[in-house]
């Protein structure tokens, strides 16, 4: 049954390029309202994945509904969408002011006052060309537009990778600042997951094209657990079970397996053994490996 309240519902959605699939059969649904993370490895099809969500490129299969309809050359899902990219392009002789000023005729909700804030933040100098302009100044101009556009459905593919540490901590506090102000779905597509794990609130993994994770974000955190100890007791408990890594240093062993229950938890301490939690980039960067390994397993 058709969930009526998603902003995004995908189904059977399949993207090829020529002998290359880059989404596979993908069925999703992004929850209105919330900070979503889209998370994946370099090529995993996260930027394939919201170019054909936007209309901006076409399925080769499946469904795709934007706001319960199909967002390709439809400008009433259009104008409520904003996408947000690192390899953003303007008019060389255009300048940063000239976008700004531009805005207003793309975006209903754009709020210049915060745009003129936003401005200050960064400290970026509007009157200069946009050719002119460092990575992270061009960076800024994209955060901007993509934060005062307000936009009911916003995309931000990376665009705040040129910005220095401090001004990407800028950018996550006035997203968190505004969103919290003015609801509204907001997309983020990052490798930089430890910098963006207590802002998310739902999380998204694609891995070759499928998709490998789809949760809340609590749930994720709590979807894997370390365990040390001894190297033949933890051997012991983990038997039986999905290992998604696993390392040692003599007759220590360290093992991460897949989401305990309570009863489980109590077994582990009574079998005098350390449960750790799982960082949400560990536990990424772990499940697309077991899965490389899984993949790598069926092909032989």
């Amino acid at each position: 049954m058709t969930d009526t309240t998603a902003v995004v519902e995908v189904s059977g959605l399949t993207k090829r390029f020529g002998d290359v699939t880059a989404l596979d059969d993908i069925d999703l649904t992004i929850p209105p309202g919330a900070i979503t993370g889209l998370l994946g490895r370099n090529g995993a099809g996260k930027t394939t994945f919201m170019q054909t969500v936007t209309g901006q490129d076409f399925a080769t299969a499946g469904e795709i509904r934007v706001f319960g309809e199909n967002p390709v050359e439809n400008a009433h899902v259009l104008s409520r969408i904003s996408f947000i990219k690192e390899s953003q392009k303007y008019p060389d002789e255009f300048k940063p002011k000239h976008v700004f000023t531009c805005a207003p005729w793309f975006y209903e909700n754009w709020d210049a006052d915060f745009a003129a804030r936003l401005i200050d933040d960064f400290q970026l100098p509007v009157n200069r060309r946009i050719k002119k302009l460092s990575r992270g100044q061009l960076s800024a101009v994209g955060v901007i537009v993509g934060l005062a556009s307000r936009a009911p459905l916003t995309f931000f593919d990376e665009p705040y990778l040129g910005l220095d540490a401090v001004a990407r901590q800028i950018f996550y506090d006035r997203l968190l600042e505004d969103y919290a102000e003015n609801p509204r779905t907001i997309i983020l597509s990052t490798h930089l997951i430890d910098e963006v794990a207590n802002i998310l609130e739902h999380i998204v993994v694609i891995d070759r094209g499928r998709i490998l994770m789809d949760e809340s974000a609590e749930q994720a955190r709590e979807s894997a657990t370390t365990v040390v100890g001894p190297r033949g007791a933890v051997d012991a408990f983990v038997a039986n079970r999905r290992v998604l890594h696993r390392e040692g240093v003599g007759g220590l062993a360290s093992v991460t397996i897949e989401r305990l229950d309570a009863d489980e938890r109590q077994d582990a301490v009574r079998a005098g053994l350390e449960l750790a939690p799982v960082s949400l980039q560990q536990l990424i960067v772990r499940k697309t490996n077991a899965t490389a390994a899984d993949y790598a397993e069926q092909e032989a």
